[in-house]
């Protein structure tokens, strides 16, 4: 049977986005409220910003405009025309896309069965296939990106990947983009070229709505913005008139810090904690290195470089063919996480909804789940002691939302991100290694993360950070090493400059 073809209406006018108005939009998920009375405007062809700390309600906006959540409350009107959205494919047949931090593509198709997917007929028409062709590398002159359209998408990288999804909005016919955080995961050129997209897109008349915490990247690219705040309407206005501070103070509501917290010295005569030596599986090659009591090590590098695969294979995650790790000077037996975790190593990895959190469950079961044992007497844990001691650590590191019995799904990526940390704060290690310790958090959430990981380090626990962003790595890191084909090629101290280290992570 022949799939249809969703069908563009008559009142989306080709070339021309339409007038998005949101009017008194409401959310809510149990006792918690997520958006409240939203109300606001975004002209044809606008580039408009949303913003707002983790929790403020940014993403489910989007979802609501995207058919994926429904609101409990308000109304969607396209050039004043209200339409009622209850699920994706009422938001594709008005012309508007969603393009979530998660991308909805099948690894196993191509990357033009993946642009095509449900707008064309499977009866194999050679004329059929001819236009798909066609209608393909139109969009690739649209949007100035280079793919094949035969290659498998799930061996593409990620930015490759993302660009999959936005041709696969524009063949829709979308002319209303909802992206969010679309740049966290990309590099340094691949967010270039994204953002030059944008740009063009803007420019030919499709509006583009963005979500994202890189507050420098928002103000260079977006015409407006607007602010969220615990779920409501702060303030929409041109982007022209802020500052990253000006943002973060409508965002907060309170003045934040942007300087990254001065690390401490290491103390003299400090002793080696974990020791690497020849690690080598299939992404990493005889890696070696050191890290000491009170000291954090940087691993910078582009994505791919192995950064990634270092803290997986130290961790036991990545299977070893060579080499080793010390913890004060005692190997590790075996090469499993159950013998890393027993020997005082811990990981945040670089993503916690596949990686790191058991998303179906409460917050407080994922905090309290690497000291369970600490808890338990003849296979019962001691409920009390658990409650006591995650509601301590829960306050600590300012985890918001959280709800008895409600899964961490249900939570902000930055509360999320908050909760991570928190279940190896609990009894900290002799070694924490954190692989993109703020990715998609807001500037709030990622000042108290950064005050973490000094303070960790100050009281003598030894930290290995793995960062996309360099003034992150640099700025935190006592030391860094950086990474190239699997090898550590260069060390540099605090000292290092930018573009000391990009030159050494291009470099052959």
């Amino acid at each position: 049977m022949a799939i249809q073809q969703l069908a563009t209406p008559e009142h989306v006018h080709p070339g021309r986005a339409p007038e998005i108005s949101v009017a008194g939009i409401g959310k809510r998920y149990g006792s918690s409220t997520v958006l409240q009375g939203v109300t606001l405007s975004i002209a044809p062809g606008e580039i408009h910003g949303i913003m707002g700390e983790n929790g403020a309600g940014k993403s489910t906006l989007l979802k609501i405009l995207g058919g994926a959540i429904v609101a409990d409350s308000g109304t969607v009107a396209l050039d004043g025309r209200t339409v009622r959205i209850t699920a994706p494919r009422d938001s594709i047949s008005n012309g508007i896309s969603l393009i979530s931090q998660e991308l909805a593509l099948i690894p196993g198709l191509s990357v033009l069965e993946n642009v095509f997917l449900g707008r064309w007929s499977n009866t194999g028409s050679l004329l059929r296939s001819r236009k798909d062709a066609a209608h393909f590398a139109r969009l690739l002159e649209e949007t100035g990106f280079t793919l094949d359209p035969r290659a498998i998408v799930g061996t593409l990288p990620i930015g490759q990947a993302q660009q999959v999804e936005i041709l696969k909005a524009l063949a829709r016919g979308a002319k209303v983009l909802c992206m969010d955080e679309p740049t966290a995961v990309l590099n340094e050129a691949e967010k270039a070229q994204l953002l030059q997209v944008i740009r063009k897109l803007a420019s030919s008349g499709t509006t583009v709505i963005l979500v994202s915490h890189y507050l420098e990247e928002v103000l260079g690219l977006v015409d407006r913005v607007t602010v969220l705040r615990d779920g409501r309407h702060i303030v929409t206005e041109d982007a022209a008139g802020h500052t990253p501070e000006s943002l973060v103070g409508l965002m907060v509501g309170r003045e934040v810090d942007f300087v990254i917290p001065e690390i401490p010295p290491v103390p003299a005569g400090a002793k080696t904690v974990f020791e690497a030596v020849g690690l080598t599986s299939t992404k990493v090659k005889d890696v070696s290195f050191t890290v000491r009591q009170g000291e954090i090590l940087g691993l910078a590098g582009l994505v791919g470089s192995g950064r990634s695969e270092a803290l997986l294979a130290a961790f036991g995650a990545d299977r070893i063919t060579a080499g080793h790790v010390e913890i004060n000077g005692r190997r590790i037996r075996g090469n499993s996480i159950r013998e890393a975790i027993k020997a005082g190593i811990g990981l945040v990895p670089e993503s916690r909804k596949e990686q790191g959190l058991v998303m179906s469950r409460p917050a407080s079961e994922n905090i309290a789940l690497p000291t369970l044992s600490d808890r338990s007497l003849g296979g019962l844990v001691r409920v009390g002691r658990e409650k006591t001691a995650v509601a301590g650590i829960t306050r600590s590191v300012d985890l918001r939302g959280a709800r008895k019995g409600a899964p961490i799904a249900n939570l902000s990526g930055g509360n999320q991100q908050k909760a991570l940390f928190a279940k190896w704060l609990l009894n900290p290690p002799a070694v924490l290694m954190v692989d993109e310790p703020t990715r998609g958090v807001d500037i709030a959430a990622k000042a108290l993360i950064h005050g973490l990981i000094v303070e960790l380090a100050a009281r003598g626990t030894a930290v290995i950070v793995v960062s996309s962003e360099l003034e992150e790595v640099i700025g935190l890191s006592h030391r860094i090493h950086v990474m190239r084909q699997g090898r550590i090629v260069a060390e540099f101290d605090r000292n290092a400059s930018r573009d000391e280290v990009m030159t050494s992570a291009f470099m052959k």
